[in-house]
């Protein structure tokens, strides 16, 4: 395994690996690694001849420098984990690399998807993600990219984006990884007390009994029914919506075969946890 910090250095080494004909993955990470992550490696490592994992926590998608401060820096653990999984490339830049005076890059149309659920509440946070994914990929023209369902409303926009601007790049999107409790994986449960990390998997619960109850009652009352659940001592939803998998637009009524998925977030001990499930596929 190789560890990069320099943009040059990683491109210098990629162009020799690209030249040879090798299919190159790769795997955009913030750090503070978690088994859902290694399972992007995992996928990667299957479907490419190399594998490459960036860990870079990007500022330009916090909109609550707060936020950024407390976001968990682990690049030495996240090193061995990547290492034990047998990922080829680590790529670890300073903001400088990845950012550079005077780089403009140019963010597409996102159509609005940016400004719904998470969009709402964390105004600029997608056009941050959009901004780094599009200079990762131009530093690293991977043949694939590979995100988390736990993000459904990112990896919506990522390949919105994709699409937009006419890239080659393959976007595979793998199924969340959960807890013994259900509870998604993230980088954020580092900083949940090991009491409500366990009580937290009331949110897949609700999201489980939501989609059995898909078809038989209207969004708007399995919204209220969700919202209701989940506001308890330890919890406060900041929302539960019914949105078309492709728009990201409320689902109104029931439609058979619809793309429909439930998204939520949820405030715990000042931690934000989002999640979502597919309740049907269209």
């Amino acid at each position: 395994m190789q560890v990069f910090v320099k943009v040059d250095a990683l491109r210098e080494h990629l162009d020799i690996i690209q030249k040879s004909g090798k299919t190159v993955g790769f795997v955009p990470t913030m750090g503070a690694l978690h088994e859902g992550h290694l399972d992007l490696v995992r996928k990667s490592i299957l479907e490419n001849d190399v594998t490459v994992c960036s860990v870079f926590v990007n500022p330009t998608q916090f909109n609550d420098k707060k936020d950024l401060d407390k976001y968990p820096r682990t690049l030495e653990k996240d090193t061995s984990m990547l290492r034990s999984v047998g990922t080829d490339v680590i790529f670890a830049p300073e903001i400088n690399d990845v950012y550079p005076t005077g780089l403009e890059i140019e963010v597409p149309d996102l159509n609005g998807l940016d400004t719904l659920m998470e969009g709402e509440f964390r105004p600029g946070h997608f056009k941050g993600v959009v901004q780094v994914v599009r200079r990762l990929l131009d530093i690293t023209e991977p043949d694939r990219l590979y995100m988390g369902q736990k993000d459904f409303q990112q990896f919506t926009i990522i390949a919105h984006m994709l699409q937009q601007i006419n890239s080659p790049v393959t976007l595979v999107v793998c199924r969340t990884k959960r807890e013994k409790n259900g509870l998604a994986m993230s980088s954020r449960n580092q900083r949940l007390s090991t009491d409500i990390k366990q009580k937290a998997g009331l949110i897949f619960r609700v999201l489980t009994a939501v989609k059995k109850r898909y078809g038989k009652e209207s969004p708007s009352s399995l919204m209220a029914y969700a919202q209701k659940r989940l506001s308890t001592p330890d919890f406060n939803p900041e929302y539960f919506m019914i949105v078309d998998g492709n728009t990201l637009q409320p689902i109104q009524n029931y439609q058979k075969g619809q793309y429909a998925v439930a998204c939520v977030a949820v405030w715990s001990e000042g931690v934000r946890l989002i999640d979502n499930m597919i309740l049907e596929k269209g």
